[in-house]
């Protein structure tokens, strides 16, 4: 398959197995058995591990309450979804419908398709090679660490508590999916808007990406 090629040579890999590959990219739209969620599972894995590691050596004597926070800062969704879209992967996520001049590719498909690489990466060509990818799309994120971190919830709490004295207001809409795998739906609102929602692998990551874009639209007015 020429997307197969033209992946592999957009992200400068061979793979020995093409299959894993080709399961890295399928939505389960078009395929509800062979498909990318056992290998997004794997990959947010092996990344929090990298990005673990890599933050264990450049902070050394930071505590651990710092460190979880810039961890949680490099592997949420929206970290995902911009290396995603830094490698195009909408140009190759396969879906029902992918063949449409119609087809749109949701956010949370090619933020969970960047995850499932990894995982792919990580099966066919070992720890190094994944650990390699992984900081090479990440290392200018992880640099930016380097500055003072404040998480979202914090950042929107303080912008709520000096304009309208009141704390953010927080609200979980939905909890589906498996036990391993769950996702959270989560809305959030300050006095003078209407609510914002995400979605997250835990309720605390889904309120730090919902926090996160409440805050992106206050900075664009």
């Amino acid at each position: 398959m020429n997307i197969l090629k033209n992946l592999q040579k957009k992200i400068k890999i061979s793979f020995k197995n093409e299959k894993i590959l080709l399961q890295a990219i399928t939505h389960k739209s078009f395929d509800p058995n062979n498909n990318y969620e056992n290998l997004e599972f794997l990959g947010d894995r092996v990344l929090g591990l990298v990005v673990s590691k890599k933050l264990y050596e450049l902070y050394p004597n930071e505590k651990v309450g710092s460190l979880d926070k810039k961890l949680a800062s490099l592997v949420n969704k929206n970290k995902c979804l911009e290396v995603g879209n830094s490698l195009n992967l909408k140009e190759f996520v396969i879906t029902a419908n992918y063949k449409s001049s119609k087809n749109i590719v949701e956010n949370k498909i090619i933020s969970d398709c960047c995850e499932a690489l990894i995982g792919a990466i990580y099966l066919d060509k070992g720890f190094e090679v994944s650990k390699s990818f992984i900081l090479k799309l990440w290392n200018n994120l992880i640099n930016d660490t380097e500055t003072t971190f404040i998480d979202a919830k914090t950042q929107l709490q303080e912008y709520s508590l000096k304009n309208f004295k009141i704390l953010p207001s927080y609200k979980l809409v939905s909890s589906t999916g498996p036990r391993h795998k769950p996702n959270f739906k989560v809305g959030v609102k300050l006095k003078n808007s209407s609510y914002i929602y995400a979605i997250g692998s835990s309720k605390k990551n889904a309120e730090q990406s919902a926090a996160s874009e409440l805050l992106r639209k206050i900075k664009q007015k």
